[in-house]
C-alpha cells in the first residue's frame, strides 16, 4: 500500500522539485521510502511513496525499472497471487533475474512478458498504477476491479505549461503549479445528493478519477485518456444465474474465502482485523483464526448511544474466536479532535459520517498492526442492506397501481405538512432517539411512492438531498449511472439484484472504499477486503437472488459459512451497520463547530451554497422536529473542505 504521483509535460523546468512536492502531499500513504524517476527528454516525471508490506528491503523500491530497462512502474496496492504469477513466469522461461520478492517486481515482469491487459486480467488484488513505456513514450494508468485504490488524472494549464497530472489523491495533483483548482458546481450538486463526488468526476474541473477495472493510455500524440474496461460487473449481472443448492453454494464460498483470506494474510508486517459484530467482519475474523497458527488481533469501535453500539457483540465474538481484542469507545473529546481533521484526510469533499469512527478505528489499529482485514463488500454482493428488500417489497406492492395514481398519491403525501403527519403517526409509530421524526419519514415515503421504477427508487434511497440543485445555485446535476446512463435491463434478475448492481458500480467505489482508503492511509495502515476478491464477486453473480437474500435479512451464503465457525444464536439480531448518531451530535458536542461553518454571512460571501436553504435546514434540525443530520453533514464537510483547501 503506497501512493504515487507524477506528470507529463513539455514544461520540464523545476520538474524534480515539482515532483517532490506532489509526493510530499501524500507522504502519509508511504512513510517508509520515497522514489523519483524523471525522463526529461520525454517530459515524464514519476514519483512514489512507499509503505513497506512485502519485501521490506531496498529491492522493493519504486519507481521500479523492468529488467530490460524499457518499462518504469509506480504501483499502489497488493497483488495477492503474485507468487502464482511468479511461478508461471519461471515455468514459461520468461522470468527475469529476480532482485527481490515483491509483488511489484512480479507485476512489472508480467507486463514485460504478457502485456498490461493480460497481466491485470490474471491478477488478484487491489491496485492503482502508472506505467511508463520508454520506447514509445506512452503512459498507462490502471485501477483494480472494485476500485479499492484511487487514481486521479487530468490535463491542466495552458500552452507550453499544459501538463497531464496524475496521483493517488487530489492533494498530489493540487501541489503542481499547473493545477487550477477550479471547483465544479455540477460536482457540488452531485456531492450534495450523495455525500461524495463519484462516477469518475472530481470536485475540480478537468480532473477525474480513473474508473474501476479500466486502463487508460496517454501520450503527447494521444492526449485524451479514454478508459477501457478489462473486466465488467455489468457483464456478470447480465449472465443467467445457475442452479445450485444453498449448501453447495456455501461449500464453494467457504473454499473461495479460505483462499482469499489466506492470500490476504500474507505480509512481512503484523496483520489484524476489524471486528464490528456483524456478519461480514465476523466471518473474516473467523477464517483468519482458522488459518492462523497465532492469535489474531481484532479491533472494534463503540458508541455511548446504546442503539448504535455493537461493541458488546464484537466482544462476544472475539471471546468465542479467542482473538486478542481491542476496543475504543468514542467520547466527546474524540469527536472534537477527529472532526476538524476529516476535511484534510478526505482531500475532496466527502460526507459519509461513518468516516469519523473509521478513522479512529484505523488509528487505534495502527498502534499494533500495519495491515487490517475488513468485511467490506458483503452487503453489496450478498444483499445485506435493508433498502434492497424494503425497496423491492414497496415496488411489488405498488405494481398494480397505475403510474399516474402513484405519482398523485406520492405527491400528496410529500406535500402534507410534517407536523400534521406527526400528529397522525406518533400514536402508532414509535421513533427511536436520533432517527427522523414521523412527519419527515412520511414525506420521504411520498417521494418513494411516486418513483417510476426500481432505478428511480434506488436513486432516492441513496440520496442525502433529494433535490440538490436547490442547495447549489448555478449547478446542474451531471448524468449518472443511477439515471441517464443506467446499465441495461437485467433479464431474469430481481429488483433487489438491480439495486445491488447499482451500488456495486457507484456507492461501493465512490463512498465505502474511498472512506476506508483515506482513513487508513491517513495513519499509514493498509486495509484488505477478502470479500472484494473479484472471484467472490463472480461467484455472487452466479447465484439466483433468493439464494443470496435468504429469509433472515440477506447474505444467506455468508451466514451459512459463518455458522460453521460461530454459533448461530450469536449473530441472529437486527443489522446495525457502521452508523453514527450524527443528528444528535450536531445538536450536542458538534453544535458550535457546525454553527460557525453554517453562518449565513459566510455562505453569502462564498456564494457556493444557498444561505436561505441551508439556514432553514439548520433551524429545523435544531428544533428537534426534523432530523437533517445527513443533509447537513454534506454541507458541513463541503464548508470544512473549503477551509482546508484554502490553507
Amino acid at each position: 500500500m503506497c501512493g504515487l504521483a507524477g506528470f507529463l509535460s513539455r514544461d520540464f523546468a523545476d520538474a524534480d522539485r515539482r515532483l517532490v512536492r506532489m509526493c510530499e502531499a501524500i507522504r502519509h500513504r508511504g512513510p517508509d521510502d520515497a522514489g523519483y524517476w524523471l525522463d526529461p527528454e520525454a517530459g515524464l516525471a514519476l514519483g512514489h511513496r512507499r509503505l513497506s508490506i512485502i519485501d521490506l528491503s531496498p529491492a522493493g523500491h519504486q519507481p521500479m525499472i523492468s529488467a530490460n530497462g524499457g518499462l518504469v512502474l509506480a504501483f499502489n496496492g497488493e497483488i495477492y497471487n503474485f507468487g502464482d504469477l511468479r511461478r508461471r513466469l519461471e515455468e514459461e522461461g520468461r522470468a527475469p533475474a529476480w532482485r527481490g520478492h515483491s509483488d511489484t517486481e512480479v507485476l512489472l515482469a508480467g507486463f514485460e512478458a504478457w502485456g498490461v491487459r493480460e497481466t491485470v486480467r490474471q491478477a488478484i488484488g487491489m491496485f492503482a498504477f502508472a506505467l511508463w513505456d520508454r520506447a514509445v513514450r506512452k503512459l498507462t494508468l490502471g485501477r483494480d476491479r472494485m476500485g479499492e485504490k484511487p487514481l486521479y488524472y487530468g490535463w491542466q494549464g495552458e500552452g507550453r505549461e499544459r501538463s497531464f497530472l496524475f496521483g493517488s489523491e487530489l492533494s498530489a495533483l493540487s501541489a503542481h503549479p499547473a493545477c487550477a483548482r477550479r471547483i465544479s458546481r455540477d460536482s457540488l450538486v452531485q456531492f450534495l445528493r450523495h455525500g461524495h463526488v463519484g462516477e469518475g468526476r472530481s470536485i475540480y474541473e478537468g480532473l477525474r478519477k480513473l474508473p474501476p477495472a479500466t486502463l487508460a493510455e496517454i501520450s503527447f500524440d494521444r492526449p485524451e485518456a479514454a478508459p477501457e474496461p478489462y473486466w465488467s460487473l455489468v457483464d456478470l449481472a447480465l449472465r443467467p444465474p445457475r442452479d445450485v443448492s444453498a449448501e453447495d453454494a456455501a461449500d464453494e464460498l467457504e473454499a473461495l474465502l479460505q483462499d482469499a483470506v489466506g492470500r490476504q494474510m500474507l505480509a512481512d508486517v503484523p496483520v489484524g482485523a476489524f471486528l464490528s459484530g456483524g456478519i461480514d467482519s465476523a466471518l473474516v475474523a473467523a477464517l483468519m483464526r482458522a488459518r492462523s497458527g497465532r492469535t489474531v488481533r481484532t479491533f472494534s469501535m463503540g458508541f455511548t448511544e446504546k442503539r448504535y453500539d455493537e461493541a458488546p457483540e464484537a466482544r462476544a465474538i472475539a471471546a468465542h474466536l479467542g482473538t486478542e481484542h481491542h476496543e475504543l469507545y468514542i467520547s466527546d473529546e474524540d469527536l472534537r479532535e477527529a472532526v476538524p481533521r476529516m476535511a484534510r484526510i478526505y482531500d475532496e469533499p466527502f460526507a459519509d459520517n461513518s468516516q469519523i469512527p473509521t478513522w479512529l478505528l484505523c488509528r487505534m489499529a495502527r498502534e499494533q498492526v500495519t495491515v487490517a482485514l475488513t468485511g467490506d463488500g458483503g452487503d453489496e454482493f450478498f444483499g445485506g442492506y435493508d433498502r434492497y428488500r424494503q425497496g423491492a417489497a414497496l415496488l411489488r406492492a405498488l405494481r398494480p397501481a397505475p403510474a399516474p395514481l402513484r405519482r398523485l398519491a406520492g405527491g400528496l403525501a410529500a406535500r402534507v405538512p410534517a407536523g400534521l403527519w406527526d400528529l397522525l403517526l406518533n400514536p402508532v409509530r414509535r421513533v427511536s432517539e436520533g432517527k427522523e421524526p414521523n412527519g419527515q419519514w412520511a414525506q420521504r415515503m411520498g417521494d418513494y411512492i411516486a418513483a417510476r421504477d426500481v432505478d428511480a427508487l434506488h436513486r432516492l434511497l441513496v440520496s442525502r438531498w433529494r433535490r440538490p440543485v436547490l442547495g447549489a445555485p448555478g449547478g446542474h446535476e451531471p448524468e449518472s449511472l443511477l439515471a441517464e446512463r443506467a446499465p441495461p435491463a437485467m433479464p431474469g434478475r430481481g429488483l433487489a439484484e438491480r439495486m445491488m448492481l447499482l451500488d456495486q458500480l457507484t456507492y461501493l467505489p465512490d463512498d465505502l472504499l474511498a472512506k476506508v482508503d483515506r482513513a487508513s492511509m491517513a495513519v499509514s495502515l493498509e486495509t484488505r477486503a477478502p470479500l472484494l476478491d473479484h472471484r467472490v464477486a463472480e461467484f455472487s453473480w452466479s447465484l439466483p437472488e433468493p439464494l443470496k437474500l435468504g429469509a433472515l435479512g440477506g447474505k444467506e451464503p455468508l451466514r451459512r459459512v459463518l455458522y460453521r465457525h460461530v454459533p448461530r444464536e450469536m449473530m441472529e439480531r437486527p443489522k446495525m451497520g457502521f452508523e453514527v448518531p450524527i443528528g444528535l451530535w450536531l445538536r450536542g458536542p458538534l453544535r458550535d463547530w457546525a454553527a460557525a461553518l453554517l453562518a449565513p454571512d459566510r455562505l453569502r460571501r462564498e456564494a457556493w451554497l444557498d444561505p436561505a436553504v441551508v439556514e432553514a435546514l439548520w433551524r429545523q434540525h435544531l428544533s428537534g422536529r426534523f432530523n437533517h443530520g445527513l443533509a447537513l453533514w454534506n454541507v458541513l464537510m463541503f464548508q470544512a473542505w473549503l477551509d482546508a483547501s484554502a490553507g
